[in-house]
């Protein structure tokens, strides 16, 4: 293999970073959408659009959605759509393409039965 080959079991998955910011009156807006937010971003993470998503734990600065779309506009959909654009909490919302490096299900296995 060559310094350039992607190792046998490791695939790099082309998803979406999503970055919505807060907008100034975000503090004031996101306490009562927070919960409709927090189980919309569950149930899109369950059925595997979402792969991971959090905001930034020092500030009201934006929240990160690492989304699983065939398009730029797709991924952007999933973040407009959300209730804290509706409510005024995001106001800009930006998407770039995105490298994630998964392991394989039978890399995954195999991994556990040498550390167990």
């Amino acid at each position: 293999m060559n310094a350039t080959e992607i190792p046998p079991g490791i695939e790099i998955e082309k998803v979406w970073l999503v970055e919505g910011h807060y907008t100034p009156e975000a503090a004031e807006r996101r306490p009562a959408v927070r919960a409709a937010h927090i189980i919309r971003a569950a149930e899109l993470k369950q059925a595997g659009v979402i792969v991971e998503v959090g905001a930034y734990s020092d500030a009201l600065t934006s929240s990160i959605l690492i989304v699983r779309a065939d398009s730029e506009s797709e991924a952007l959909a999933v973040a407009q759509s959300d209730v804290y654009v509706s409510a005024g909490v995001w106001g800009k919302i930006t998407a770039r393409p995105f490298g994630r490096i998964d392991i394989d299900q039978a890399a995954r296995s195999s991994e556990g039965e040498t550390r167990g």
